[in-house]
């Protein structure tokens, strides 16, 4: 975008919020325009594919916070500034009324500037910022350095447990139209941030192209959950299994069950441990770690209760919670 069009265009009326808007406040505001004039949801509506592209437009700006700040100051010089030559008067005072305080300097002796009738403000800014393009959306400026890196684009992507888990590859579109092919890592965690180098937007001046930023959100899955590279799996074991000892089959992400023996009185919470079921990446691998539930049955038969108060009564004379209360106590 040339400087130009910052003069013209109203980015925050754009988006129908005040200058002062919070970051959280103008990426609520965003994300429900572009929801609404989103191309996908209005199919061969002109008007609604121009108006998501200008507010795409304006939140790529604004929701910069370098670019915000330049937007904010070139709108400031457009609401009343003329420039004049170095030294000229004016209503409005000359070019370095104008410009004096953006670099601190005041009094004699400081560099001098002139603006010519038949210049555009894009020379004119270009001289004070290293020949850059002033407002470019690709950020920066170029200098003495060599030419500008294109501005970063983000990105998010909402993946389903298993490709997060195991990796793959997926092709996104862009607001303009491009298809990306990006590689999802296996292991990629809930908010983490892929980096794409090269996928961002062009230079504006032949340096190198900026980079996609995706954000991924993984859904829950309905039986596994991550713990770092272990995967949890909740396990329910009868009382008996769990009293008397008992071989049961455990589920695995994407696998065959696996065989895992309960102990003897083995408690409710006690964690089983198998190892290499877990999430696999390039670095390392976690387990499959199987709580054990005790699993008390709703509904007895009468002959199963009265069996079972015969049972409690062979047991010791002994409450469970006594240490528990003991502790609490100090």
């Amino acid at each position: 975008m040339a400087s130009q069009d910052w003069f013209d265009k109203d980015f925050y009326k754009v988006l129908g919020v005040s200058k002062d808007v919070s970051d959280a406040e103008l990426k609520k505001t965003y994300r429900k325009l572009a929801r609404k004039y989103h191309p996908d949801s209005n199919p061969g509506d002109a008007a609604a594919e121009a108006k998501f592209k200008e507010i795409s437009e304006a939140n790529s700006v604004l929701s910069d916070p370098e670019q915000r700040k330049e937007y904010d100051a070139v709108r400031a010089m457009g609401s009343g500034a003329r420039f004049t030559a170095p030294g000229g008067g004016g209503a409005n005072g000359g070019f370095e009324d104008v410009f004096g305080g953006m670099f601190g300097q005041g009094g004699g002796g400081r560099q001098q500037y002139t603006y010519q009738q038949g210049g555009n403000y894009d020379d004119l800014l270009g001289g004070l910022f290293g020949n850059g393009r002033f407002g470019q959306p690709t950020g920066g400026y170029r200098g003495a350095g060599g030419p500008t890196k294109g501005r970063d684009v983000t990105a998010t992507t909402t993946l389903d447990f298993i490709t997060a888990t195991k990796g793959d590859q997926l092709t996104l579109q862009t607001g303009e139209g491009r298809n990306i092919t990006v590689r999802i890592p296996a292991g990629v965690a809930d908010g983490q941030k892929i980096k794409v180098a090269g996928k961002g937007q062009p230079s504006p001046d032949g340096g190198a192209p900026g980079d996609l930023v995706l954000t991924v959100t993984v859904r829950k899955h309905p039986v596994f959950e991550r713990d770092g590279l272990n995967l949890r799996v909740n396990v329910p074991v009868t009382f008996v299994e769990a009293a008397l000892g008992a071989t049961i089959q455990v589920p695995t992400l994407g696998g065959d069950p696996v065989k895992l023996r309960v102990a003897p009185g083995t408690p409710s919470g006690r964690v089983l441990r198998v190892k290499g079921r877990g999430v696999e990446t390039k670095k390392a691998t976690g387990d499959l770690l199987a709580v054990v539930q005790v699993a008390v049955p709703a509904h007895l038969s009468k002959e199963a209760e009265h069996k079972l108060r015969e049972f409690a009564a062979e047991l010791p004379d002994e409450n469970p919670r006594d240490d528990l209360i003991a502790r609490a106590r100090g």
